[in-house]
């Protein structure tokens, strides 16, 4: 906390963000400004919606804060930036961003709020350090809804790819370096996004549809077309990563493509072993590099999963009751600066790692409805599991 301390100008403000962030790690089955008010020993949720709504201070300074600390802890050469977005699901319209569209925690169209992370992937753990709230055209048609949740007035529609490349030139932009991206479709599909990574000269390999269109020095033809043309020989079973039940092998071909501008591009295509399914992704790099290498960056993407799954059953990402922009990126940046998933070598499981207050700082909890004082758990956070478990992190 004593990083992100600076922000505040005033004590009251430091202290609640404390209580909030360590409120989101705790063991608290459901996390919103009541029950981390009251986790925290304070009457009513006022000071906690006044932090989120009206206190002055930059969410944007504390998430650069975030990266700065991300980074200090799992800096890795071989590092890897990956994008993706995540859906929470709403019942108000209110809600800043809600709308009635697809995201993949339901695996349905539905009422719900999306938002696009970039997290940073390494062999010493991985975490988020960006985000950007995804604000449909049903909200950007309509100044003054826009203004009534927090909002400018210059709000305009961007697109998730859009997105991703604001934060991606965040990254960049503040002296920070990778050699790769990773991404679905969503973001593989977007031409503007893969010129703008190659403009930077860093490699990507980011999944496309099986109708993407690539240029070989035969031709241009669908993604599903060159697969069909693959010989068998030229099939290569590689590990994509371990996984919770270990290595996760899968068949790999690479076709090389055909473009006059300098780098090296091709497309990789995955089969899997047992379905034959196939996965299609369109890499770049600024010098040639192995199949191998490849197969690493596109293993990595799985990692952003196991980030979402941390922060909604950790911290409570996704269990806001807050309507406006302001807070809603108030609730989302802190959280980050004190969830990191660290590898630990020689195992296949990851581990959230959580701050756990000192003993004196341990506030009484007081239920609604109860009038005697309950100690705050000795551990924070969820329940050690075989794959996440709690620990402490000094920071």
């Amino acid at each position: 906390m004593s990083r992100i301390a600076v922000r505040f100008a005033r004590v009251e403000p430091r202290r609640r963000v404390r209580d909030l962030v360590l409120g989101l790690l705790s063991d608290l089955p459901r996390k919103n400004c009541w029950s981390i008010a009251e986790w925290a020993g304070q009457a009513t949720p006022d000071g906690m919606q006044h932090l989120l709504g009206r206190a002055r201070w930059d969410a944007d300074d504390v998430r650069d804060d975030v990266r700065e600390y991300v980074l200090e802890h799992l800096h890795d050469e071989d590092a890897v930036l990956v994008v993706d977005e995540t859906g929470d699901v709403k019942k108000s319209t209110h809600t800043v961003g809600v709308q009635r569209q697809y995201t993949g925690t339901a695996g349905r169209i539905e009422n719900s709020q999306v938002a696009v992370y970039l997290v940073y992937a390494g062999l010493r753990g991985h975490a988020s350090v960006d985000r950007e709230l995804y604000v449909p055209r049903s909200w950007t048609c309509i100044p003054h809804r826009c203004r009534a949740a927090g909002l400018g007035e210059d709000t305009v529609f961007a697109t998730k790819p859009e997105l991703a490349a604001r934060m991606i030139g965040r990254f960049f932009d503040a002296g920070h370096r990778v050699g790769w991206m990773a991404g679905d479709e969503v973001y593989g599909g977007n031409p503007k996004l893969r010129t703008a990574l190659e403009e930077r000269q860093v490699g990507y390999v980011l999944a496309v549809a099986c109708s993407h269109e690539a240029t070989t020095s035969a031709g241009k033809f669908r993604a599903d077309a060159l697969a069909a043309k693959v010989p068998k020989r030229a099939w290569q079973k590689l590990s994509a990563g371990a996984g919770a039940k270990g290595h996760r092998f899968y068949d790999w071909a690479v076709i090389h493509l055909a473009e006059p501008r300098p780098g090296s591009r091709q497309l990789l295509i995955r089969r899997n072993r047992t379905t034959g399914e196939l996965a299609y992704y369109r890499c770049f790099s600024p010098d040639p590099v192995s199949l191998a290498a490849l197969v690493r960056v596109a293993g990595s993407r799985w990692q952003v999963e196991e980030t979402f799954q941390s922060g909604k059953a950790l911290a409570g990402l996704d269990e806001h009751q807050v309507r406006r922009y302001t807070s809603w990126s108030r609730w989302v940046t802190p959280r980050n600066a004190m969830l990191i998933t660290i590898r630990f070598p020689g195992h296949r499981s990851c581990r959230a790692v959580s701050p756990t207050p000192a003993r004196h700082e341990r506030a009484p909890v007081r239920r609604r409805g109860e009038g005697r004082s309950m100690p705050h758990r000795a551990r924070c956070g969820a329940a050690p599991t075989s794959t996440t478990r709690t620990h402490r992190l000094r920071s």
